[in-house]
């Protein structure tokens, strides 16, 4: 399946094909592609024009040069409820259907038939080996509806819709090799700043135990560009990206930018120490299209003692013929939701 990451300001893709080797199972990267927004077509992680999504959509299918009509989408942790129940271990999958649909009412705030809901048996209790934990999520239908029908505009197959913080766990596999102990025992903070908002996903033992979404991403640095230097949104995308405005941009433009990273990162652990029984961070992991602003992983590392390095997901897999390596390698932190999609593939 392609993995197609919907955010605020672009549509990302990525494809993947599995290969055993000597080393076990790889990954290649088979197709990429990223491809901008109309401004508001998805406003804070909901699609408001499911017409100009469809086709960006159809666009980025495009560049990507795939033939490949089977697609993977998420849908934002605000949007979806999740919760953790225990049922009788000897129930029947059909069983187990049924009477989580009898229970969930207890749970989902909204008429059942205005969400769409699903489950995921995780184990046995650990306090009572009777029963057994499933993992229940409910979304409102039209989160869900309106990505299928984005992805049908742009004549694609919807397979799954996911969560964004489980397909980041699962992109976080790709990046535990590189992590001390491999991420066992460690509390790791995975911030994801994009253009718009910023998601704290923090892991124990690879495994998601919090996350939170605050208003606060890049579209603030590109509008700073914008109205410092009398340019367009676009040309102000551009120019922070590609380099080549005035020397006093550093100092009084992208330092502040770079500070308040630093404070919006530092504050979003603090809420979650707030929220949970946890007092420290052993890795912090910046993922996100502001991943890639200079020296933000060793100004972090710096001002909050905690290491921190940036998220790149791909940086094991080998990459197809139709890909640019560089180009990749530049977009791989903001790639992460897109490649634990694509990684639904072989699960």
């Amino acid at each position: 399946m392609l993995g197609l990451d919907i955010s605020s300001t672009a549509v990302k893709l990525l494809e993947l094909s599995q290969h055993s080797g000597r080393g076990g199972v790889r990954y290649r990267v088979d197709s990429y592609a990223v491809e901008p927004l109309p401004p508001n077509a998805v406003v804070e992680k909901n699609i408001s024009d499911v017409e100009a999504v469809g086709e960006t959509v159809r666009r980025v299918v495009k560049r990507a040069g795939t033939r490949n009509r089977h697609a993977a989408v998420a849908v934002s942790g605000s949007a979806v409820i999740t919760k953790v129940i225990s049922l009788p271990a000897s129930l029947s999958e059909r069983e187990m259907e049924n009477q989580i649909e009898l229970e969930a009412d207890q749970y989902i705030p909204y008429p059942l038939d205005e969400v769409n809901l699903d489950f995921q048996v995780l184990g046995p209790n650990e306090k009572s080996p009777e029963l057994t934990d499933v993992l229940l999520a409910a979304s409102r239908s039209e989160n869900v509806d309106d990505r299928v029908a984005a992805l049908e505009l742009a004549g694609l197959s919807c397979e799954v819709v996911d969560v964004e913080a489980y397909a980041m766990e699962r992109a976080c596999s790709q990046l535990s090799e590189q992590w001390p102990n491999e991420g066992e025992d460690m509390v790791v903070a995975v911030a994801d700043i994009g253009a718009t908002t910023t998601t704290l996903d923090v892991l124990y033992d690879n495994r998601v135990i919090y996350t939170r979404e605050q208003n606060f991403g890049g579209r603030q640095l590109t509008e700073e560009i914008q109205r410092r230097y009398g340019l367009s949104m676009e040309e102000a995308g551009m120019a922070k990206r590609q380099g080549g405005l005035p020397d006093n941009y550093i100092p009084e433009v992208l330092d502040p930018f770079r500070e308040a990273m630093v404070q919006q990162v530092n504050r979003s652990i603090q809420f979650f120490y707030s929220a949970s029984s946890y007092n420290n961070v052993d890795l912090v992991v910046l993922a996100g299209g502001c991943a890639s602003v200079p020296g933000i992983d060793d100004l972090i590392q710096e001002r909050l003692g905690i290491e921190t390095m940036i998220a790149n997901p791909l940086a094991n897999m080998s990459v197809g013929a139709r890909v640019k390596p560089q180009a990749l390698s530049n977009d791989a932190p903001a790639m992460m939701i897109a490649c634990g999609l694509a990684l639904r593939s072989f699960s």
